[in-house]
C-alpha cells in the first residue's frame, strides 16, 4: 500500500469517527418527547449519520487494499453526503433563526409568541396539530411536571425554568400575532389564579387572548388546543436543533477537510501507479 493510500486510509478512519457524532445527533433528537410528535428531523438525521459511516467504511477498505475504483466511488459519494450535510444545516439555521422568545419581569422563564417563528415551521405545526396534538396529551410532559416539582406557591412556580413546551407566553403588549402560554398553563394576560402547576381558575381577564377560552383544567386537555402550545413546541424544537446543529457543523467542518485532503491523495495514488508501471514497463 502506496504512502497516499495509507493517508486516504488514516484520513476515512477519522471520517467513520465523524460520522458518529452525526448519528448520535439524530439519536438524541429522536429521544425528546416533542421530536417523537414532530417526526420532523428524527430520522434525516440518523440516516445521514449512517451513510457516512458506510461511505467511510468503503473508502477505509478502497485505500487499505488499493481499490482505486472503490476510492473513486468513495469520493463521489463523500462529496454528495457533504452536499445534503451542508444542505441540512443551512435549512436548520434558516428555519430556526426566528426565536419568537421575551423575557419577561418577575418570570424565571421566557414567554413566545406563535408569529416569531418562521412561517415554514409554523405552517408544517399547524397542518400537523391534529397528530402531534394527540401524541402531546398522550405523553406525560405537564402532568410530570406538577409530580416532579411540589411547588408550594404561585411565587415558587412563576421563579422556575420552565421549557418552552411547559410555560411559554409573551407580555401584555400589544403584537399583531396570537399571545401564547404554552400547552401546560393558561395565558397570564388572562388572570388565572394559581392552584397548582397545572390547574388555575377564575381567569380576571378573560377576554384578552383567544386562548383564555380554550384553557381548560380536563388534564387530557389543559392549553393543548391553544396557539401557545403550538408556540411551545416550536421553542422546544429550536432549541434542540439549534443544539444539535453544534455537533453537525464540526463534523461537516472535519468531513470537508477529509475530502479535499482525500482527492489530492487519490490524486497522488494515481501518479504513484502511473510511477511503477512505467518503471516495470522500462526495466
Amino acid at each position: 500500500m502506496g504512502v497516499s493510500n495509507n493517508i486516504t486510509a488514516v484520513l476515512n478512519f477519522v471520517g467513520l469517527l465523524c460520522s458518529v457524532p452525526v448519528i448520535g445527533a439524530g439519536i438524541w433528537l429522536a429521544s425528546k418527547q416533542d421530536n417523537e410528535c414532530v417526526r420532523l428531523a428524527r430520522w434525516p438525521v440518523i440516516i445521514l449519520g449512517v451513510l457516512l459511516l458506510l461511505v467511510s467504511l468503503a473508502g477505509f477498505v478502497g485505500a487499505y487494499w488499493d481499490k482505486q475504483g472503490l476510492l473513486a466511488a468513495y469520493l463521489f459519494c463523500m462529496a454528495a453526503l457533504i452536499v445534503l450535510l451542508l444542505i441540512f444545516l443551512v435549512f436548520a439555521f434558516a428555519v430556526t433563526r426566528p426565536d419568537g422568545s421575551y423575557p419577561v419581569p418577575g418570570r424565571a422563564y421566557h414567554e413566545y409568541r406563535l408569529g416569531g417563528f418562521s412561517a415554514w415551521l409554523r405552517h408544517y405545526i399547524t397542518d400537523h396539530w391534529i397528530q402531534i396534538r394527540a401524541c402531546l396529551s398522550s405523553s406525560d410532559v405537564c402532568q410530570k411536571l406538577g409530580r416532579d416539582q411540589p411547588y408550594l406557591t404561585a411565587d415558587q412556580f412563576f421563579q422556575t425554568n420552565l421549557s418552552p413546551l411547559q410555560a411559554s407566553a409573551t407580555p401584555f403588549i400589544f403584537i399583531p400575532f396570537h399571545t401564547t402560554q404554552g400547552c401546560c398553563k393558561p395565558p397570564t394576560v388572562c388572570g388565572y389564579g394559581y392552584v397548582n402547576p397545572t390547574l388555575w381558575i377564575n381567569p380576571s381577564n378573560p377576554m384578552a387572548d383567544v386562548d383564555c377560552a380554550l384553557w381548560s383544567n380536563d388534564q387530557s386537555q389543559l392549553c393543548y388546543n391553544c396557539n401557545s402550545c403550538k408556540a411551545g413546541l416550536l421553542g422546544n424544537l429550536r432549541n434542540e436543533w439549534r443544539k444539535a446543529n453544534v455537533a453537525l457543523i464540526i463534523a461537516a467542518v472535519v468531513l470537508i477537510w477529509i475530502y479535499i485532503i482525500g482527492c489530492c491523495a487519490f490524486k497522488n495514488a494515481q501518479t504513484e501507479d502511473l510511477f511503477r508501471r512505467y518503471k516495470r514497463g522500462y526495466a
